[in-house]
């Protein structure tokens, strides 16, 4: 939690208790359900939660503006994000049912009325979002053309409207496939955690 702080020191006393109780119920979910590897549960905060939280480095959503977790699982990295923005609408999205359910849990122990789940494929999503986000779900080419078309063209943010997604690793050939304008940001550049050396971020204009 204070390397949270260190990176946030912003956070409100509310944000704070939400950012704590993070602590407790995804290792109680944990041991009921396998929604982070075992042997990374220790590393929840760095791992999962900063590393969700990385996307504000690169963009600060406005009030109002909508954004559709892709592949969300248990909550990552829509759970930290509804709690950095709480008047930012999140849509959680994924087919495994019950990791959905502990993020809906979650949710609702926070208190968290900015967060809606759907439980189901990302061709059954209806409207339109300011910002996909997605960590480690799938190939770029892959992604790009299931979710371009939920991408609302009218813009008020800084960049245009698009895909962010959180990867690590080799993704030259992921990105020369894409017909589209995409910016890949290096983690590392914000965080001094081991975690981050290889981690990205890439922005897809949509």
């Amino acid at each position: 939690m204070q390397t949270i702080k260190s990176y946030f020191p912003a956070l409100t006393p509310l944000q704070t208790e939400q950012f704590e109780k993070l602590g407790v119920l995804y290792p109680e979910w944990n041991d009921k359900i396998n929604v982070i590897s075992r042997k990374d549960i220790q590393n929840l905060y760095i791992n999962h939660i900063l590393h969700s939280l990385s996307i504000i480095k690169f963009i600060e959503f406005k009030d109002n503006s909508k954004v559709l977790d892709m592949g969300s699982g248990g909550g990552f990295p829509g759970i930290p994000l509804a709690i950095m923005f709480p008047n930012v609408s999140f849509l959680l999205v994924d087919r495994i049912g019950k990791k959905l359910k502990v993020a809906q849990d979650i949710a609702n122990q926070l208190g968290l009325t900015n967060v809606s789940i759907q439980h189901g494929d990302i061709k059954e999503v209806k409207g339109r979002f300011d910002f996909i986000v997605s960590r480690a779900v799938m190939r770029l080419d892959e992604l790009v053309p299931l979710v371009r078309n939920l991408v609302s063209k009218e813009s008020v943010h800084s960049i245009p409207n698009g895909l962010i997604c959180l990867k690590g690793g080799e993704l030259s050939d992921e990105i020369c496939s894409v017909k589209f304008p995409v910016l890949e940001t290096d983690l590392k550049t914000y965080f001094k955690e081991d975690f981050f050396k290889t981690k990205k971020i890439i922005y897809v204009q949509l």
